[in-house]
């Protein structure tokens, strides 16, 4: 099995994280997937953006919960990236219309967290459904009840265990909640334990997030089922000359 490659918030470490910037660079670098993150507006509309405030990456203050749309939209979101003077917060909708013309998956984060965005895991499957991508997505999250919901809400959708430290028997405890794959930080893949663990339980791994050529080498021959990374380009070409993943 080749690793796929999915770029970590689009291609981020050459354009704005979570924008249609970034998204539309991963596609050209031949990422086969995408990972984002899916916040709420005060109008309850779903955008696109890690943080849960716009202050590190926007030229503005504040939580993306208090601002409408609208008003999220006059911020620029080149704070990391100055070159690209127009990138803005896009919409879930607006990353998925870019996306369905071609064949990457899309690994979308439920960042509910911190704030619980009431009602959020069935906006973002109304969507997706309308937007004819079921077969396309795979849901995540840190807040492991988002991804019971979204399996209550359909059983057929495929769910992310997204994790980072102190985790005990981690493969018993996916298969207890539905979830059908898991999605490690990429330290802790330093050993070969939770690829032994993670094929018995034939739970596939997506890693992230995987910025290291060694390591992408490394997780290509192991032949995890994806790496997360901010530099597709690299990625792509790593996993391309591995030959043990071919």
């Amino acid at each position: 099995m080749k690793t796929k490659v999915w770029a970590h918030r689009g291609a981020s470490a050459y354009a704005p994280e979570n924008t249609l910037e970034a998204f539309e660079l991963a596609v050209k670098q031949k990422a086969d997937g995408i990972e984002l993150d899916v916040q709420m507006t005060k109008d309850k509309k779903l955008v696109v953006i890690h943080d849960e405030t716009i202050d590190r990456t926007c030229d503005g203050t504040g939580y993306v919960k208090d601002f409408t749309l609208a008003e999220l939209k006059s911020f620029h979101c080149n704070k990391l990236h100055p070159e690209y003077k127009n990138a803005v917060i896009p919409e879930l909708w607006e990353v998925l219309n870019l996306l369905k013309p071609t064949v990457l998956t899309v690994n979308i984060e439920l960042k509910t967290g911190l704030f619980r965005y009431k009602g959020m895991e069935k906006r973002v499957l109304k969507l997706v459904k309308n937007m004819g991508m079921e077969d396309r997505v795979i849901y995540s999250s840190f807040h492991h009840p988002s991804i019971v919901k979204v399996k209550r809400l359909n059983p057929h959708a495929v769910t992310g265990l997204l994790y980072s430290d102190g985790w005990i028997h981690i493969t018993a405890y996916a298969k207890l909640i539905g979830a059908d794959a898991l999605h490690p930080p990429v330290y802790q893949l330093k050993n070969d334990k939770l690829i032994k663990a993670s094929r018995k339980s034939k739970l596939p791994l997506h890693v992230w997030t995987v910025n290291d050529e060694p390591m992408m080498n490394y997780l290509a021959e192991q032949q995890v089922s994806a790496i997360i990374t901010n530099y597709p380009d690299v990625a792509r070409n790593v996993v391309d000359q591995n030959k043990k993943g071919t």
